[in-house]
């Protein structure tokens, strides 16, 4: 059986350990306040989860500067064709000149889908530069997005509303519970007691990454029931966590009965080849059956 880690970045290595190091100041944590293990790299994560039940691991990295994007895109297509543990996500900006090419490209490469940090790319989610990628993008691969910080206004469950309401085949997986440092009021944000309830859509996704450090397993749960079971991917947020570490803590370290058996196989791996678009049959699954 896969079992899927829906949030992971990974580095080139020549530039790893500055990019561990920004994550670490863009947050103010010391790296010893996280449980970082890995130094960033593809190798390194492949390292720290030898020998754990994680299997396959969607990756991702973000593009702070309009020039870093088909470099980075380049990397990830890379790294994919290297490790078939790999389901890569490609970057864009809200400055890249040419957003509707560079999305065909990476395409071709076999990029499954693209990731978005607002925070750190220091832009509005419902920009209209962003608009006009999701337009781009909408029904047809998904996107991450990092969701929530209690410092900024980039990322906001009432912006990702805007964007969710514009784009109705969009499909998002909305990164830390839709709302990292701000968790119960994403889902308050959300929630809409009438058909249009964008908390419980179909093309709505949330991961668990970077949440049990502030919420502790039992209200990581109680947000797991929230959003309900089929909308919940376990990611690890790794090189910020280690993934191994962070499995145990989210999900199967709860209590006996929290979850069943059919509800942990939707949290560890078949919510995230939904969103992805995947079957078990398919690359990189097919060991997996």
């Amino acid at each position: 059986m896969p079992v899927i880690d829906a949030h992971a970045h990974i580095y080139p290595s020549k530039i790893a350990a500055k990019a561990v190091r920004a994550v670490s100041d863009f947050y103010t944590m010391a790296e010893s306040e996280t449980g970082m293990r890995g130094d960033g790299t593809p190798e390194g994560l492949l390292q720290v989860t030898k020998g754990s039940p994680i299997t396959h691991f969607i990756v991702h990295s973000v593009a702070t500067t309009a020039r870093s994007v088909t470099s980075i895109n380049d990397f990830l297509a890379q790294q994919q064709r290297l490790h078939p543990e790999f389901i890569a996500f490609g970057t864009m900006h809200q400055d890249f000149p040419n957003k509707e090419a560079e999305v065909e490209r990476a395409l071709a490469m076999g990029l499954h889908g693209f990731k978005l940090h607002p925070d750190t790319q220091r832009v509005n989610m419902d920009d209209p530069r962003l608009m006009e990628f999701y337009e781009i993008i909408a029904g047809r691969v998904p996107v991450v997005i990092h969701c929530g910080d209690y410092r900024f206004g980039y990322s906001t469950p009432e912006r990702l509303k805007h964007v969710l309401r514009s784009f109705p085949n969009l499909v998002v997986d909305a990164a830390h519970f839709a709302g990292w440092s701000i968790f119960d009021r994403a889902f308050d944000s959300l929630h809409e007691d009438d058909a249009r309830d964008l908390a419980r859509s179909e093309r709505l996704f949330v991961d668990s990454s970077s949440t049990v450090a502030w919420t502790g397993s039992r209200h990581l749960a109680e947000l797991v029931n929230l959003w309900g079971v089929d909308h919940v991917m376990f990611g690890s947020d790794f090189p910020m966590w280690d993934p191994v570490e962070e499995l145990q803590n989210e999900i199967l370290g709860q209590p006996e009965g929290t979850f069943t058996s059919d509800e942990l196989d939707k949290l560890l791996y078949k919510n995230a080849m939904r969103f992805c678009g995947m079957r078990q049959g398919d690359a990189p699954f097919v060991s997996c059956e």
